[in-house]
């Protein structure tokens, strides 16, 4: 029996090992920023933004990892073990709505994420030049991001556009504000401004539009008619004077 005992002993010390080892793990926790939980970090386009990740209830070394959206952030050695930091500079429009997410590299469970607003007013400038044939349609395009999202409006020579429900349409995204006209005539001539406005500012884009007169439009089958009766003509012209020809030659 004495032997039996001794035997087991080995198979029992791993398995208190990892539950050891699993409960030190379940009381740990991250803070981002002094944030223990998931969140949202407000900015502005600028030099830089400063994450800080630092490992709670910890009595031994931690190693810590960074991911940015799906992607792994390379750190310095000195920069991996119970406080980790990585800084975002500089920060742009492209870095709105992007994840960062700080991880325990033992336990990946053991997270917090923060996820960047970057906050940022229309763009909108320039103008551009439209000429259109009477009775054509046309598309007036404002393509212009913002955060938060932007409201627009469209005028006509300065006076707010008064919309005729059976010609003119309004199509809007969060980044893309279109004015189409169908069928213009020569009272559309004008200058059209379509203006973005949010929160932190606002921009504005300038269309003139010229309505050309209608060009007439000849039938194909007269054409056709056309070319046939003067391919004909010239055609009996030669056979009428044929002998002339020949006594020419």
């Amino acid at each position: 029996m004495a032997q039996r005992s001794s035997l087991a002993v080995p198979f029992e010390v791993p398995v208190l090992a990892v539950c050891f080892l699993a409960c030190v793990a379940t009381g740990l926790e991250l803070s981002v920023n002094n944030h223990a939980a998931d969140f949202s970090l407000s900015t502005l386009p600028g030099p830089h933004v400063s994450l800080s990740c630092l490992v709670q209830n910890s009595s031994q070394a931690e190693e810590l990892l960074w991911y940015r959206g799906d992607g792994k952030v390379d750190l310095k050695d000195g920069n991996k073990v119970n406080v980790s930091n990585i800084c975002v500079s500089p920060v742009t429009e492209s870095d709105n709505g992007v994840t960062f997410t700080c991880k325990l590299a033992r336990d990946k469970s053991v997270q917090v994420s923060v996820i960047l607003d970057v906050q940022f007013p229309p763009q909108l400038t320039g103008e551009e030049f439209l000429q259109i044939e009477e009775d054509k349609d046309v598309t007036l395009s404002c393509n212009a991001k913002s955060n938060p999202q932007a409201q627009t409006a469209w005028y006509k020579n300065n006076t707010t556009l008064t919309l005729q429900q059976d010609r003119y349409q309004l199509y809007q995204t969060s980044e893309v504000f279109q004015l189409a006209i169908q069928k213009v005539q020569k009272s559309d001539n004008g200058t059209y401004t379509c203006v973005v406005k949010s929160s932190l500012g606002e921009g504005r884009k300038d269309f003139h539009l010229t309505v050309e007169d209608k060009k007439p439009v000849f039938p194909k089958e007269a054409v056709i008619a056309a070319v046939v009766v003067v391919t004909l003509t010239v055609l009996f012209g030669i056979v009428a004077r044929k002998d002339e020809i020949f006594k020419v030659w």
